[in-house]
C-alpha cells in the first residue's frame, strides 16, 4: 500500500523540478547588446604629395567636426587618437551634438563628453582613448557634431585628409559648448579621432570596407556622402538593414599594401583599422592600384625649368605575386577574428598619371587571381561594373571624375551596385562569436 504512495510523491515532484513557474512564461530573456562601430575613418600623417597643404597647427582653438553614422543606438562614445603625435595630445574639453547647418548645432542635444569622469585628458604619444559612454540617441545617418578644444600647440599630425565634410575652426577660445562658431575657417580633413561606437543590439554588425582613394571618395563633392561606403550603406537602409550593418570607410588617399607613403600600409594599419574595431562581420578589400601604379608616376613639369624628378616611389615596383600574398596575409588575420573577407577588383586606370602598359599587366593577374583563385569568402566586381565594354583598360565614359582614375557619384553608385548584400549580413554564428560585452 505505501508503494504507490512513493510513485505519487516522485511523480509530484518530478512535476515540481521540470514544470514552468507560473511567471517563466511571460518573462524573455534580455537582448544581448554590445559595442559597435558605427563610425570611423583611418588616421594617417599629413599626406606626402606635391600641393598637398602642410599640416596646420592648433593653440587656443576649437575643432567641430562632422560625423554621420550608419547605423543607430541609445548611447555611443568616441575614440579619440593619438597614433602620429610626438608628445601627449592634451584635449581640454569635448562635447557632442546633433548637426543644425555648417558649423551650427541643436543646442538643447549639446553634452559633454568625459574622460573617466573628467572634462579633459592628455592622450599618450601614439595611442588611442576612448571617451565615457554619453546617453544620445543616435539614429542612422543623422550628422553628428563632434567639438574639441585644444588649450595648447598641437600640430595636426593625426589626420585624416579627407572628410565626408567640411570642418570648422575657430578663432582663440573655447566654443566647444556654443551653438555656432563665429567665422570659422574650414577644412577639409578630420583630426584626432578615429570612431564613434554605439551600444545596440548584438545581433548588429559592421563591414569595414579597407582601402585607398576609391573607397574614400575622391572625386565626390564632400557633405554629399556619394563614395561608395556610403551609398553601400544607403543600398542597406532601402533594404530594411539599416539598424543591423553599419558601413565603416577605412579608405586612405594614395594608400598601398605592401609600402607605407599616405598612411602606413593596409598591412601595417590592418589591426587597428579592422580587427581592433567591436562588431566587425564582414571586410572588403579595395587596394592594390596604388602598388601597381606610384612606381610607374610620370614626373611633373616645374615651374623653373629643372629637370622633372623620378616618381619616389621608383623603386617600390611589385609583381602581382607581392600583391596576393599581401592580400592573403589580410584574408587570414582577419579569419582568425571570424570576420569574412570579399575580395573588390581592382578598376581600370588607363590615361591616369601613373598608367603603364605592364602594371596594366600586373593589374589584370591581380584580377584574375582575386575572381578565380577561392581565398576570398566572395569577390564583388568593381572593374567589370565601372569599366568601358569596348575598351576594358579604361572607364566608362560617364563614370569618371576627370582624372582617368577616381569615379565620380554616378560610378561609385555603380561599384556599391555591384555588391551582393546578401552576403554580408552577419551570421548568428558570428554574433555569437563577438559576444556582448
Amino acid at each position: 500500500m505505501r508503494r504507490p504512495k512513493c510513485k505519487t510523491a516522485a511523480t509530484l515532484l518530478l512535476f515540481a523540478i521540470f514544470a514552468p513557474w507560473p511567471w517563466a512564461s511571460s518573462q524573455r530573456p534580455q537582448e544581448q547588446r554590445r559595442w559597435v562601430s558605427a563610425w570611423s575613418t583611418a588616421t594617417h600623417t599629413p599626406l606626402p604629395f606635391p600641393g598637398f597643404p602642410p599640416a596646420p597647427v592648433f593653440e587656443n582653438q576649437t575643432i567641430r567636426m562632422v560625423v554621420r553614422p550608419t547605423i543607430g543606438g541609445q548611447r555611443l562614445r568616441i575614440r579619440f587618437s593619438n597614433d602620429y603625435g610626438s608628445t601627449p595630445l592634451e584635449i581640454g574639453a569635448a562635447h557632442i551634438a546633433l548637426t543644425d547647418h555648417g558649423s551650427a548645432i541643436v543646442a538643447r542635444s549639446d553634452q559633454v563628453i568625459t574622460f573617466g569622469g573628467k572634462p579633459s585628458i592628455s592622450i599618450p604619444i601614439g595611442a588611442p582613448v576612448l571617451s565615457d559612454p554619453v546617453d544620445m540617441k543616435v539614429l542612422s545617418f543623422g550628422e553628428l557634431s563632434l567639438s574639441i578644444y585644444l588649450p595648447r600647440r598641437t600640430p595636426a599630425v593625426t589626420a585624416h585628409y579627407w572628410a565626408q565634410h567640411d570642418s570648422y575652426v575657430s578663432g582663440p577660445g573655447d566654443y566647444t559648448g556654443k551653438s555656432e562658431i563665429s567665422a570659422p575657417s574650414e577644412t577639409k580633413s578630420w583630426y584626432f579621432i578615429s570612431n564613434l561606437e554605439v551600444w545596440t543590439t548584438s545581433r548588429a554588425g559592421a563591414v569595414v570596407t579597407l582601402g585607398d582613394s576609391i573607397t574614400d571618395g575622391f572625386g565626390t563633392r564632400q557633405g554629399d556622402y556619394d563614395d561608395w561606403p556610403d551609398q553601400l550603406a544607403k543600398r542597406f537602409a532601402a533594404n530594411g538593414a539599416a539598424e543591423s550593418l553599419a558601413v565603416l570607410n577605412e579608405g586612405i588617399g594614395g594608400n598601398r599594401i605592401l609600402h607605407d607613403g599616405a598612411g602606413i600600409s593596409a598591412l601595417a594599419r590592418f589591426d587597428r583599422d579592422v580587427l581592433a574595431q567591436p562588431g566587425v562581420s564582414n571586410l572588403i578589400i579595395e587596394e592594390g592600384l596604388n602598388d601597381i601604379g606610384l612606381p610607374h608616376l610620370k614626373p611633373g613639369v616645374t615651374n623653373d625649368g629643372a629637370s622633372p624628378q623620378p616618381s619616389p616611389f621608383a623603386a617600390e615596383g611589385v609583381t602581382a605575386d607581392d600583391l596576393i600574398a599581401g592580400m592573403r596575409q589580410m584574408i587570414d588575420r582577419a579569419h582568425e577574428h571570424q570576420i569574412r573577407v570579399f575580395g573588390a577588383t581592382l578598376t581600370p586606370y588607363e590615361g591616369s598619371v601613373y598608367f603603364s602598359e605592364d602594371g596594366e599587366k600586373v593589374r589584370q593577374a591581380v584580377n584574375r587571381w582575386i575572381r578565380t583563385g577561392g581565398a576570398f569568402d566572395g569577390v564583388f566586381d568593381f572593374d567589370v561594373a565601372v569599366r568601358d565594354p569596348n575598351h576594358p583598360a579604361q572607364f566608362r565614359e560617364g563614370y569618371l571624375s576627370g582624372d582617368r582614375l577616381h569615379p565620380n557619384a554616378l560610378g561609385y553608385k555603380a561599384i556599391a551596385e555591384a555588391i551582393d548584400l546578401t552576403l554580408l549580413q552577419p551570421s548568428r554564428h558570428q554574433a555569437s562569436e563577438h559576444g556582448a560585452d
